[in-house]
């Protein structure tokens, strides 16, 4: 990426970048690019895809809880503390038009 195409995503980007800062980006971007073209030549041909980085080592078994209630309900109490309430529901002012 040149200097000129760094310009131009700054100017679209509505960022003002002096030349110092414009030559650290584009040796920065260099750098990523040439690590994304390394990352590019590793040959993937017939790798199968993983839902999960860790299931190459072993086979992933979500642990589920048991679904069943551990706390009573305090829904009165804490509805105690609001200004304005209806049915059970905090009301608020509204914000958006």
């Amino acid at each position: 990426m040149n200097i000129e195409e760094i310009k131009h995503l700054a100017k679209l980007s509505s960022l003002e970048l002096d030349p110092e800062q414009t030559q650290k980006i584009s040796k920065e971007l260099e750098t990523i690019f040439s690590l994304v073209d390394q990352l590019q030549a590793v040959p993937t041909a017939g790798v199968q895809p993983l839902f999960h980085p860790i299931a190459i080592i072993a086979e992933l078994n979500q642990p589920l809880r048991q679904d069943k209630v551990t706390e009573s309900d305090h829904r009165i109490e804490n509805m105690a503390c609001a200004p304005v309430a209806h049915e059970g529901l905090y009301l608020v002012p509204k914000v958006i038009e």
